[in-house]
């Protein structure tokens, strides 16, 4: 085995987006593309040399070549050890997990999250630090100016690791270490929730639960947590084997692209409970007998019943949600006496409160949930913490919802995304949005008088730093909210999202379907947008 040096000339599209650096597979394809951006994190990282690293990912076309890359290139790069899941197979939040408990200088997550995998899908790659969550903002930068001016990268010559069976092996002057990453995920959960009286209730016979793993990640973890260990009865993991083009479907948890899901928990005789996740395991869907948990609602009402289960029952020391997560939770946080941190989009943001003990909960409209019991998204700790409050309180998941209105209001909440739109309209659309901020306060559309409008800036009590443009609201006198983003997840064209927010404190009018509550709303976004002129769509791709 020798190390040998190839040079290389920059790539200029290799900026890392909300979470990571996502591309069409072909592009990471491309000769020294992958290399190049690996190179880059490990020169950005200077006390790398003899650290623990952990690598895997979801399991998508391409993950089993990109790893054996990396690991000749760790070695190569003086890495003196690197956990990897079996199979190259590694969710999001058991690689935060294994970050953690290993005390390990960082990870590399290969995931394109939710985008579609195959020859040709999406492929991704992300940097976790070492409190086992996402690469700050300072470090993504650091990483992307080095992608600017790399002449070369280093690469071990050799055959490539076993990934099959776990073991320890050497790749030149490195251990790696293939592993069982679904058993200390379990043993994580196991301390905190009620194993034994979630079980109960899987195996007495009343109760009935659907798990949509959507050929993605946590299938094995699905089948080993809810079949194997909870006793729930073999089948109830659907599309539980993950594959590399995710079975040709999208793996993302809503209402459209869980399809299947959503036809069994709104059909004849459909189970009690419903919950689908990811590609990479860190988003979750939530559903009851023919009924949906908006994510925003399922941050709040998991937050107001946190008391009841095992891991939170001493309370909790806040709570955070992305700007554009509506503000149900806040309502819930004012009553137990706690702060409610608003953040950007993205997970990053809420790692700096979790270690600083800030929050303990963390949510994101965007089908993302998790605690301080990690740094990431955790798509199976949402569904557990559901199951948890499902067992203790012995009602359907639309009673506890409905009660959660009848006590704190209901948070009529809608997204709307324009996916693969033209880069140019979208840019438009926002820009021509940012130039009406002055003109817009105190103007009335119908029932809605507008009470500011601006540019979200950020500013991160932990450690001061500033993240500015972070999405146009448009709030009213009211309390309702248009917020507009352009998402940083996509890799073909542009994502506008449309959030749209109105609050309803009357038990009497929560029954209204969303997008009719929302109608006059949905009206004004246009008004004021040109939604159509600028996207060319006359409706969203996704309507959640």
């Amino acid at each position: 085995m020798s190390i040998i040096k190839i040079s290389t000339t920059p790539f200029d599209d290799q900026k890392p987006g909300t979470s990571g650096l996502r591309k069409a597979v072909t592009v990471f394809q491309k000769s020294h593309y992958l290399e190049n951006f690996v190179q880059s994190i490990f020169d950005s990282l200077p006390e790398l040399k003899g650290k623990t690293l952990v690598l895997g990912g979801d399991g998508r076309y391409y993950n089993r070549q990109a790893i054996q890359t990396i690991l000749k290139m760790a070695s190569a790069n003086g890495v003196g050890r690197v956990l990897v899941g079996c199979d190259g197979i590694l969710s999001t939040p058991a690689a935060s997990c294994l970050i953690r408990g290993n005390n390990a200088y960082g990870g590399i997550i290969l995931s394109a999250s939710h985008n579609p995998g195959g020859e040709n899908g999406d492929f991704g790659i992300k940097y976790n630090v070492t409190n086992g969550g996402p690469a700050p903002e300072k470090v993504t930068e650091a990483i992307y100016q080095r992608t600017l001016t790399i002449q070369e990268y280093f690469i071990l010559e050799s055959a490539d690791i076993n990934l099959s069976n776990q073991g320890s092996f050497k790749l030149g002057d490195m251990d790696v270490e293939v592993v069982d990453s679904v058993k200390p995920y379990i043993e994580l959960m196991e301390s905190l929730f009620d194993f034994d009286l979630i079980k109960k209730m899987l195996t007495g016979g009343q109760f009935k639960m659907c798990m949509d793993s959507l050929h993605a990640v946590t299938g094995p973890y699905a089948k080993a947590i809810f079949e194997q260990k909870l006793g729930a009865t073999e089948g109830t993991v659907i599309n539980g084997t993950p594959l590399e083009d995710f079975g040709g479907g999208h793996p993302d948890p809503n209402l459209v692209y869980a399809k299947g899901l959503v036809d069994i928990l709104f059909g004849d005789n459909a189970p009690d409970f419903g919950a689908a996740s990811d590609g990479d395991g860190d988003r979750n869907m939530i559903l009851g007998k023919h009924f949906f948990v908006n994510p925003s609602d399922s941050l709040a009402v998991i937050t107001a019943n946190a008391h009841l289960v095992k891991g939170y029952k001493d309370g909790l020391a806040g709570v955070a949600r992305s700007m554009p997560t509506s503000a149900a939770v806040d309502r819930v946080a004012e009553k137990l006496g706690i702060d409610c941190y608003e953040t950007p989009t993205g997970w990053k943001f809420f790692g700096n409160l979790l270690d600083a003990n800030k929050a303990t909960i963390c949510g994101e409209e965007s089908f993302g949930t998790s605690s301080n019991h990690i740094r990431e998204k955790d798509g199976l700790w949402a569904v557990l913490f559901w199951l948890n409050i499902l067992a203790v309180r012995g009602e359907s998941v639309e009673q506890i919802v409905k009660s959660h209105w009848q006590t704190y209001g209901r948070n009529f909440y809608s997204r709307h995304d324009y996916e693969e739109v033209a880069t140019e309209g979208a840019n438009e659309l926002v820009n021509q949005l940012r130039s009406q901020f002055d003109t817009l306060v105190s103007k009335t559309y119908g029932k809605y008088t507008v009470q500011y409008a601006d540019d979200f800036s950020y500013t991160d009590p932990v450690d001061g730093s500033i993240s500015e443009k972070q999405g146009v609201r448009i709030g009213f006198s009211d309390g309702s909210r248009i917020i507009f983003r352009l998402s940083g997840t996509g890799t073909k064209g542009a994502t506008v999202r449309v959030y749209l927010e109105s609050y309803e404190p009357d038990s009497n009018k929560q029954d209204l379907d969303t997008q009719e509550a929302l109608g006059d709303l949905i009206q004004v976004a246009e008004e004021i947008a040109h939604i159509k002129k600028y996207t060319n769509r006359d409706k969203p791709t996704v309507i959640t």
